[in-house]
């Protein structure tokens, strides 16, 4: 999506004379977003488009690409990514994080440049408090992208719906980051049957439904789809954005570093209460569960301890039983575009998508 980083590009250069204007100490806002921006796998901004170019191509049926809205779901896709990376930055803090894609997470480079300016007070607070109102400006930014995306349609119910979708999947991605800290904290007063579900509740609202579903189902509104094609895309994305969120999971205990630019077993030190776990849980005796509780959640895990805590996970069956998940999820949503009236042409392309996002080893 070079058309994406284009405007990302376009738009930090017109907001860093705004900034600048109001004080040079606030370069480091576009200069972190820009490096942060400049990276990742635009999943996102290709759901966005193909969910357009599922209901706006000419014909049904037919392989050639839609143009009418092509502006507008090209800078819905840009906000799309704004937003990510706002979720990012605040996810950091969160979780306590020291890296993103392989480069510092913000509240990192922050406590640096407090460190390195010999400032007083805390570094660590500086840099929590300052990544913070980053995420926040670049919600607004977010915002403003999609705003101006929505005034290039003509189309007024077009313009309604795919806001209605956006501001939806703003509340649902925030009430899922908080449904996520809620489980690190509250999961050992919760039944052990209420684990798993809790866990895939997490999964639902804090990842797959922005990750795959919400931009798909924007997609479509820009482009005037009917109810049984966004009924379908729907149907298509939030099995599929459950498997790239179990995807996450796996990568998160057993992901090499190289690849996925974190530390392996991250999620073991942050103490995620996820699919993973609960399933590894389920199967363990007693004793290894004690020990898997005990460890998990500890920052100052060495890497022998997370090499045992991978192996436990492992030797449970866990992590087969999460693959197996993932295919189930992923075939549901396949078989739900199958015969969907949406474009040949994206089909073939979510299913592409769908394939490259169960796959992925970053």
């Amino acid at each position: 999506m070079d058309l994406v980083q284009q405007n990302i590009d376009a738009y930090l250069a017109a907001r860093a004379p705004q900034l600048s204007a109001i004080a040079p100490e606030l370069a480091p806002f576009v200069d972190f977003s820009r490096e942060l921006l400049a990276g990742g796998k635009r999943f996102r901004a290709l759901f966005c488009y193909w969910g357009w170019q599922s209901v706006a191509s000419d014909g049904l049926f037919d392989d050639s690409p839609a143009s009418d809205g092509f502006d507008a779901v090209v800078l819905a896709s840009t906000a799309l990514e704004v937003f990510h990376a706002a979720a990012l930055v605040h996810d950091d803090i969160m979780d306590n994080s020291d890296t993103r894609r392989g480069m510092p997470a913000a509240h990192r480079r922050f406590e640096s440049l407090h460190r390195d300016s010999n400032w007083l007070g805390s570094p660590v607070a500086f840099g929590q408090s300052s990544a913070l109102l980053l995420g926040d400006l670049l919600l607004s930014w977010s915002d403003e992208i999609f705003a101006d995306g929505l005034s290039k349609l003509s189309d007024l119910r077009a313009r309604i719906a795919a806001r209605s979708e956006f501001n939806l999947m703003r509340t649902e991605v925030t009430v899922g980051q908080y449904l996520d800290i809620l489980e690190e904290s509250a999961w050992a007063r919760q039944p052990e049957a209420q684990l798993l579900p809790r866990a895939h509740r997490v999964i639902v609202y804090k990842s797959a439904k922005y990750s795959v579903e919400a931009p798909l189902a924007i997609g479509a509104s820009l482009g005037g789809g009917t109810i049984a094609q966004l009924s379908a895309l729907r149907d298509f994305g939030l099995p599929l954005g459950v498997a790239f969120q179990l995807r996450d999971d796996v990568l998160g205990v057993f992901g090499d570093p190289a690849l996925t630019g974190k530390p392996s077993g991250d999620d073991l030190r942050e103490g995620k209460r996820t699919v993973l776990i609960a399933l590894a849980r389920e199967r363990l005796p007693a004793s290894a569960r004690r020990l898997l509780d005990e460890l998990l959640g500890d920052p100052d895990l060495s890497d022998e301890q997370v090499v045992l805590l991978q192996n436990t996970i492992t030797e449970s069956g866990a992590l087969d039983a999460l693959e197996a998940v993932i295919e189930q999820n992923t075939a549901q949503a396949l078989g739900a575009i199958a015969d969907a009236p949406i474009s040949r042409g994206a089909r073939n392309q979510l299913t592409a998508l769908a394939d490259t996002v169960i796959r992925r080893t970053a």
